[in-house]
């Protein structure tokens, strides 16, 4: 993103956000940041810190440098958070971006709060009469408490199920279990990443994801054409396909799908994305099953940007370009 926004129309200010917590001012490197398996980015601690303005004041941003001089970097306009997971697709940043009173795009505290937690998202989308995949939600306690009932549960929902934490992004802590077989180890790896965890029917179908983007002034959201997940060495669509461009996964953007059916899938996305009460952009996962049903897997609202990913080239394939994308983000969040 740092290398597709348009430096005709913003300044960019890029800051890192360290494992411990701290606001560092970064470089404005986009190689520096380039994701591949060979090479996997981290912010380091340099010294600096960033200061955020004060509510109720001017938007000037400021920065501590190493030697204890304090800079400032000017008034910013809007925040553009790239944070998968918790503190970043949770709520806990636009929570403090609001508290700033500093605009930021993308989703908002609610919509973030419900997409990521697996478990309420299956609530929302239910409520507003979207179909999704059969599961149960379990937590530490219960599985210590009483396994036996849980793999009878389990066993109920068919020989393959899926176990993922409820509040986790990128497929981190999702694993396949057949059989019952590895049921302990994946809980296990689930519940290292939340108290809380899906066990979820395989639905046999195909994976097809549909991009979402808020409305202009009042008007309704709307929705991409569909892309495809193919899957051909892979047990699921995992962080390395997502996000590391691994073999045994190719992503088909637009899908081989029949106008009904795009249509269907366009009015469900928007349907999904209006039930968890989205504000700026999401993606909506889908299962296509054999018999043309269409089951909701999951929203993000701060979907992968890597140009491997599927938002983006979703939005492409339906002629919007990955640099004039990043530009709907940034002007909804000033609208806003």
């Amino acid at each position: 993103m740092l290398r597709a926004i348009d430096r005709d129309r913003f300044n960019v200010i890029p800051v890192g956000i360290t494992r411990e917590g701290a606001f560092v001012l970064e470089q404005d490197r986009p190689e520096k940041f380039a994701l591949d398996a060979a090479h996997l980015p981290e912010v380091i601690d340099n010294g600096t810190r960033v200061l955020w303005p004060e509510p109720r004041g001017n938007r000037t941003v400021r920065v501590t440098e190493v030697d204890g001089s304090v800079t400032s970097l000017g008034e910013i306009d809007v925040v553009l958070p790239l944070l998968h997971g918790l503190h970043g697709e949770d709520g806990a940043i636009q929570g403090f971006f609001d508290v700033l009173e500093v605009p930021y795009a993308g989703g908002g505290i609610l919509d973030s709060a419900v997409c990521l937690d697996k478990h309420f998202t299956k609530l929302a989308l239910s409520a507003a009469g979207l179909t999704v995949a059969p599961g149960i939600t379990t937590r530490r306690a219960e599985w210590a408490a009483d396994p036996a009932r849980l793999r009878a549960q389990v066993d109920a929902l068919g020989p393959v199920v899926f176990v993922k934490p409820s509040s986790a992004g990128s497929s981190v802590g999702v694993s396949r279990v057949a059989g019952g077989e590895g049921l302990d180890a994946a809980l296990e790896v689930a519940f290292a990443e939340d108290d809380k965890v899906l066990i979820e029917t395989k639905i046999e179908g195909r994976e097809i994801e549909v991009g979402v983007l808020a409305g202009r002034d009042g008007a309704s959201a709307r929705a991409s054409l569909p892309g495809e997940v193919v899957l051909t060495s892979r047990d699921f669509y995992d962080f390395e396909g997502k996000y590391l461009g691994g073999d045994g996964v190719d992503i088909v953007c637009p899908a081989a799908i029949d106008a009904d059916t795009i249509t269907r899938m366009q009015d469900a996305a928007v349907r999904a994305f209006e039930a968890v009460d989205g504000r700026g952009l999401a993606r909506v996962d889908f299962f296509l099953t054999p018999s043309g049903e269409l089951i909701v897997n999951e929203l993000n609202t701060m979907p992968g940007f890597t140009p491997i990913s599927m938002f983006p080239k979703c939005w492409i394939a339906s002629g919007l370009s990955y640099g004039d994308l990043i530009t709907e983000l940034i002007e909804a969040g000033l609208r806003r």
